[in-house]
């Protein structure tokens, strides 16, 4: 009788052991997801304020991205504290790249596990809604989530034109067509 008691608290011991080890694992998901999501918002933002930067007094077509996350960080105004890591994986980030100049545009986790949280996401990443691993979780400028400004439509001076009207070469005006965001490129 005493050795099936012993047996019955064995295994008893071991489910609470593993009831309580997935929930730990639940818990340090939840952390490093919030870290990349705080990460992740902070690389989004210094991509935008080195562009602006890089762009300041100047006429230049579109952003200018870095080569590198270090480049953030340099001095005399650094855009990124440092060149974080990816939080899930805990290696470095898979960039995404500007087709045109190969620089870095923006950075996405290695990892293809699903996240725990699905809505409700900061105005920054708001596109993240639905998403369904990390890997589709792109920190880019600009973003889905970036209002973008309509493309200058050209007109004669002096005749103003309306959308999806004629203009006086014959032309007609419309709207751009949103680009697709966050396609991964070859690093």
């Amino acid at each position: 009788m005493t050795y099936l008691l012993v047996m019955l608290a064995v295994v008893l011991m071991g489910i609470s052991v593993t009831v309580v080890a997935k929930q730990w694992k639940a818990v340090v998901q939840r952390e490093q997801e919030a870290d990349l999501l705080a990460r992740g918002i902070e690389i989004q933002t210094a991509l935008a304020v080195y562009s602006a930067q890089q762009k300041k007094g100047r006429v230049v077509p579109g952003e200018i991205y870095p080569l590198t996350l270090e480049e953030l960080t340099k001095q005399p105004n650094p855009a990124l504290r440092k060149a974080y890591k990816d939080p899930i994986t805990r290696d470095d980030w898979e960039y995404v790249r500007d087709l045109n100049t190969g620089r870095i545009k923006g950075v996405r986790s290695k990892s293809k596990a699903e996240p725990f949280k699905q809505h409700n996401f900061p105005p920054d990443v708001r596109h993240f809604e639905g998403v369904t691993s990390y890997y589709l979780w792109v920190f880019q400028y600009p973003n889905a989530s970036t209002p973008q400004a309509p493309p200058a439509q050209p007109a004669t001076p002096g005749q103003p034109t309306t959308q999806g009207q004629p203009t006086t070469q014959g032309q007609t005006t419309t709207q751009g067509q949103p680009t697709t965001q966050g396609q991964p490129s070859s690093p």
